[in-house]
C-alpha cells in the first residue's frame, strides 16, 4: 500500500497529517500551512478511497499493513522524528501511527478523531455482515437513504448540522462509495486507549486533544475516554464546529513555538 501524499510549508520539523472522511490531504491542510508552515514540513496524506488514492483497491486495512506502509514512507523520505495529526477518520490513522512508532514521535495533536471511542451505529453496520450488505444497499439507493435522514430530523433523532453534513458528504454515487469502503475497510483499526496512552507516556510522546464545543459529527463526548487520562493543558475544547476545526486548533498548535 503506497499513498499519494503532498508536502505543504518548510519548517524544520515534520508532521504527518491524516485527513477526515470525504476529504483529501491538501484540502484539508492546506488552510494551515500559514500558521505552522515554518515550524513543520507538512505531509499532508490522502487516506486509501481519497484523492489521488480514490481509486485504490478495495481491501480491509490491518495495523500491520498500516505500519509497513508509514515504514515505507519514512525509509524513502529518510525522517526518524517526526509529529502527528489526524482530523476526524484520520485519528484512527493518527492513532495506529502512535502504536507502531511511538520511540519516533514527539507529538500528537487529535483534532475531534475517530477511533477513541466507537458509536454503536459504526459497529452494527461494519462489523455484522448483514448489516454491513444493508448498509451497501443503502448507499447505492439514495432514494431510501436521505428519506430516512429527514425523518431521523423530523425526530429529532439527528440535528440540522449532522442532516446537513450528510447531505453534502452523500449527495453524489462516488462520494457515497468513498464512505461506504472507507467504514467498512478501516473497522480494523481499534485501539486499547489506556495502553496506548500508557506507550506515549513511557516515550515521552505528549498527546494533544482537540473537540469543538459546536461540532454535532463528533462530540466531545465521544472522546472522554482518552480526555480523562491526559494532563488538562493536554485536552482543549475550541469554540469549533466540525468542518473548521482543523483551522482552529492549528491557531492553537501555533502558540507552543512561539
Amino acid at each position: 500500500m503506497n499513498l499519494h501524499c503532498k508536502k505543504l510549508g518548510s519548517g524544520p520539523n515534520i508532521l504527518l497529517a491524516f485527513h477526515g472522511i470525504g476529504q483529501d490531504g491538501p484540502g484539508c491542510f492546506e488552510a494551515i500551512e500559514k500558521s505552522l508552515g515554518h515550524h513543520y514540513t507538512i505531509y499532508a496524506f490522502d487516506l486509501p478511497f481519497h484523492g489521488e488514492n480514490s481509486d485504490a483497491p478495495f481491501e480491509v486495512i490491518s495495523k500491520t499493513d498500516w505500519k509497513a506502509c508509514i515504514q515505507h514512507f519514512l525509509n524513502e523520505n529518510n525522517i526518524t522524528r517526526f509529529d502527528i495529526t489526524g482530523f476526524s477518520i484520520g485519528g484512527r490513522f493518527a492513532l495506529a501511527t502512535l502504536e507502531a512508532f511511538p520511540e519516533n514521535i514527539d507529538r500528537a495533536f487529535l483534532i475531534a478523531p475517530d477511533g477513541v471511542s466507537e458509536h454503536p451505529m459504526y459497529a452494527l453496520a461494519t462489523r455484522i455482515p448483514p448489516a454491513r450488505w444493508f448498509y451497501g444497499w443503502l448507499m447505492r439507493h439514495p432514494q431510501v437513504f436521505f428519506p430516512g435522514v429527514r425523518v431521523a430530523r423530523t425526530l429529532n433523532l439527528a440535528s440540522k448540522s449532522l442532516v446537513r453534513f450528510t447531505q453534502q458528504v452523500l449527495n453524489t454515487p462516488e462520494r457515497r462509495k468513498t464512505i461506504y469502503q472507507s467504514w467498512v475497510a478501516f473497522r480494523n483499526l481499534r485501539f486499547d486507549i489506556p495502553a496506548l496512552v500508557k506507550t506515549a507516556n513511557s516515550n515521552q510522546v505528549t498527546i494533544y486533544l482537540f473537540a469543538g464545543v459546536y461540532d454535532s459529527l463528533l462530540k466531545p463526548k465521544a472522546v472522554t475516554k482518552l480526555a480523562q487520562l491526559l494532563p488538562k493543558n493536554q485536552y482543549i475544547e475550541l469554540k469549533s464546529g466540525h468542518t473548521r476545526l482543523v483551522e482552529h486548533a492549528a491557531v492553537w498548535i501555533c502558540t507552543l513555538f512561539k
